[in-house]
């Protein structure tokens, strides 16, 4: 039996919520600083979100929705400048306590540490916001408590390509066995998978409804021992919430 060795973490909608409060919030600050009339709604972020990446997704929008924009000559670089305008108020947001981890994040993390099961990050946001969530929301030195730090273009093929859980396993030594993934998204599924990492699942507003057959669990949170988790498809047993002992079990499932 392969013991874990190593948890790695999915960042928006896995630790925090971050996607509506943060970064749909700073996309559309940015908008507005640009002069550009674009509006974002919850319900087209959702949809959006199909799409992994800041700044493809932009391209994305403009592609599909918003086909009558008249490009500038330089797509690419208008693009970058908005992400980076988009990055500095997400940042911010960070900076004022906007967003605070979700449910049994940092119980887990701090339990992981304890026991010297090691960390890392495995994610398709910019390395900047990583380091802002990681300082502002979980402790100011927790960048390093992460081994690796596998984020934004860090690869060329983002989720749902495996290609940042192979990059992350590389970095650490590791093997697919050795590790158990969690994630909250479609997109972030199939990359885990892809990688052949067996994945903990916990949803959010913008993924609730996805296909999530092939998790070792879905959850709607980690949950803490006052406030217990709802088992949405797989088996916990007799937990309330997710603990290392529950990881364990369900790692060598």
């Amino acid at each position: 039996m392969n013991e874990l060795k190593a948890l790695l973490f999915d960042v928006d909608g896995t630790l925090a919520d971050t996607e509506r409060d943060g970064h749909l919030v700073a996309f559309n600050r940015a908008f507005v600083d640009a002069g550009l009339d674009w509006h974002w709604s919850s319900e087209l972020y959702g949809e959006l979100l199909t799409v992994t990446g800041g700044k493809e997704r932009m391209h994305f929008f403009i592609n599909e929705y918003n086909t009558g924009f008249e490009r500038p000559d330089n797509l690419d670089d208008f693009i970058k400048q908005l992400h980076i305008a988009k990055t500095k108020h997400y940042v911010n947001i960070l900076a004022e306590g906007g967003i605070p981890l979700r449910s049994g994040v940092r119980r887990l993390i701090e339990e992981a540490r304890a026991a010297e099961v090691r960390l890392a990050i495995v994610t398709t946001t910019s390395p900047d916001n990583v380091t802002a969530l990681l300082t502002h929301s979980l402790a100011p030195d927790a960048v390093s408590w992460f081994e690796v730090i596998a984020a934004g273009d860090v690869v060329p093929a983002k989720k749902p390509a495996p290609d940042i859980y192979h990059y992350a396993m590389q970095e650490m030594g590791l093997d697919a066995v050795d590790c158990m993934a969690l994630e909250d998204s479609r997109n972030g599924i199939l990359s885990a998978r892809g990688a052949g990492i067996k994945t903990i699942i916990t949803v959010d507003d913008y993924t609730k409804d996805s296909d999530f057959s092939d998790a070792a669990i879905v959850l709607d949170q980690m949950g803490e021992p006052d406030a217990p988790f709802t088992v949405l498809a797989g088996n916990a047993g007799t937990s309330q919430y997710l603990d290392l002992a529950l990881v364990k079990r369900l790692h060598a499932a």
